[in-house]
C-alpha cells in the first residue's frame, strides 16, 4: 500500500484571501495517479486556504480562557471543518473524474486527540475499504481533544498520515509538496539553497523551524519529524514536487525521482 499526502500548497492556492481551489494543479494530479495504475492507495490531503486562516483566526487548540471563549471556538471548530469538509469533496470530483474510486473521510467524525496527538484512531473501516479497492481520502481536520483545557485541536494531516502507514503496514509514503525536498535553506527566497537527498535522523535538520517540537500543523520540520518515526517503522518516505509535471506519475510507479528520501538510520558495523 502507497500513502499518498497531498499538500494544502499544492492543491489549494494559500496566498488567496478565501478558499481557493487550484483546480489545473489537482487536476493534473488525479490524472497522473489514474496513469500510474496503482492499485493499493490512500489518500491524504492538507487544507491549505480552506482550514488554517480559520483555524488561526480563533486559535482552535489554545487554551479556553473563559465561556466567551468557548463559544468563540466553537463557531470556529464549525467554520474550520466545514472548509477542509469542502475541499475533500473537490478532491474526490477531482479524482472520480479520472475514474478512481474515491471515499470522502472525516477525521472529526472518528478521530479523538489527548493534548493533540491521535488517542482514539478505528483504523478497521479504512482497511476493509482498501480491500474493496477503494481509495479512501482523508485531511487535516478539527477534532475534539481530551486534554480538558483546550478540549478543540486541529489535526494535521502529515500525523494522520504517519499514524496510518504504522497501523495499516504501509509499504512506501510520498509526501506531495511545492518544492523538490528538503533544503539547507528556504529555497524561494535563497537561490543557492542545495537539496538533501537523505534524512536519517533529526540532527540533519536541526536547521528546520519545528524539527523539534511536537507541533506538526504546519512547516517542514514537523512533517520531516513525523516521517523519521515512520522510518523506526521500516517505512520510507519521500518529499516531491507536485508542481513538476509526471513527477507524481514516475513515483507512483516505482521511479526514482528527485526529492528527499526519509530512511532509518543504518547501524553501525
Amino acid at each position: 500500500m502507497i500513502i499518498l499526502k497531498l499538500g494544502g500548497s499544492v492543491i489549494t492556492r494559500k496566498e488567496e484571501k478565501q478558499p481557493t481551489l487550484h483546480q489545473e494543479n489537482l487536476a493534473r494530479i488525479s490524472q497522473e495517479i489514474a496513469n500510474s495504475g496503482v492499485k493499493d492507495l490512500l489518500i491524504v490531503h492538507g487544507a491549505g486556504s480552506y482550514g488554517h486562516r480559520h483555524a488561526y483566526h480563533y486559535q482552535i487548540g489554545a487554551p479556553i480562557l473563559d465561556g466567551e471563549d468557548l463559544a468563540r471556538k466553537r463557531l470556529g471548530f464549525s467554520i474550520t471543518h466545514q472548509g477542509v469538509q469542502e475541499l475533500n469533496l473537490e478532491v474526490c470530483r477531482a479524482l472520480l473524474d479520472q475514474k478512481i474510486p474515491a471515499v470522502p473521510l472525516s477525521p472529526s467524525s472518528f478521530i479523538h486527540t489527548h493534548h493533540k496527538r491521535i488517542e482514539e484512531f478505528e483504523t478497521d473501516l479504512i482497511g476493509q475499504y482498501l480491500e474493496l479497492g477503494l481509495v479512501p481520502v482523508l485531511y487535516g481536520d478539527v477534532v475534539l481533544d481530551q486534554d480538558l483545557k483546550i478540549k478543540m485541536a486541529v489535526l494535521s494531516g502529515d500525523q494522520i498520515l504517519q499514524y496510518l502507514a504504522q497501523q495499516l503496514g504501509a509499504e512506501q509514503v510520498i509526501l506531495g509538496t511545492d518544492v523538490d525536498g528538503i533544503y539547507n535553506r528556504n529555497p524561494k527566497t535563497h537561490p543557492n539553497a542545495q537539496l538533501i537527498p537523505l534524512v536519517t535522523s533529526l540532527d540533519d535538520v536541526d536547521f528546520l523551524e519545528g524539527a523539534h517540537t511536537m507541533d506538526v500543523t504546519g512547516g517542514m520540520g514537523g512533517k520531516v519529524k513525523e516521517l523519521l518515526q515512520l522510518a523506526e517503522e521500516e517505512v520510507e518516505s519521500q518529499i516531491i514536487n507536485l508542481n513538476v509535471e509526471g513527477l507524481l506519475e514516475r513515483a507512483l510507479m516505482g521511479d526514482k525521482v528527485p526529492g528527499t528520501w526519509i530512511k532509518k538510520r543504518p547501524m553501525k558495523e
